[in-house]
C-alpha cells in the first residue's frame, strides 16, 4: 500500500515537470520560411477567406445613373434654397447656448489674465493637456 501513494506522487511530479517542456516545444516560434509554406498550402487548399468574407466594413457602390458635377451642384443649390442643408461648423446646442451668453469681462481683461498666467507658467502647452492623445 505504501507503493501506490508514492507512485502517484512521483507520477504527479513527473507530469508537473514535463508539462512546461512539452508546451515550450509546441509554442516555439515558427521561422519565416515555415509561415510562408503554411500560407502557400492554405492558399492551395482554399482555406484562406477572400476579401470581404470575414464581415469587415461593407462599402456600397452607388446605384442608378451616374451624376455629373453640374447636376450635383444644381441639386446642392436647390437643397440650400429649400433649407435642407445642415449649417457648416459646430451645431451643438450647448455651444450655441454658451456663445449666446453675455461676456462678463472685456477682451483687454481676458488678455491681461492670459499674460499673467503665462508669466506664472500656469498655461498648459498645446498638445500636453489632460485630453491630449498619448505619445
Amino acid at each position: 500500500m505504501i507503493r501506490t501513494p508514492l507512485f502517484a506522487a512521483v507520477a504527479a511530479l513527473a507530469a508537473t515537470l514535463a508539462t512546461p517542456a512539452v508546451l515550450a516545444q509546441a509554442s516555439a516560434p515558427a521561422t519565416r520560411a515555415d509561415v510562408k509554406a503554411e500560407t502557400r498550402a492554405a492558399e492551395k487548399a482554399g482555406t484562406i477567406p477572400k476579401p470581404g468574407e470575414l464581415g469587415g466594413p461593407k462599402f456600397q457602390t452607388p446605384t442608378g445613373a451616374p451624376v455629373n458635377r453640374a447636376d450635383r451642384k444644381k441639386a446642392t443649390r436647390d437643397a440650400e434654397k429649400a433649407g435642407q442643408l445642415a449649417p457648416a461648423g459646430v451645431t451643438n446646442r450647448a455651444d450655441n447656448a454658451i456663445r449666446a451668453q453675455p461676456t462678463t469681462r472685456s477682451r483687454a481683461e481676458r488678455k491681461a489674465e492670459t499674460r499673467a498666467a503665462n508669466k506664472k507658467r500656469e498655461l498648459v502647452p498645446a498638445g500636453q493637456g489632460p485630453d491630449s492623445p498619448p505619445k
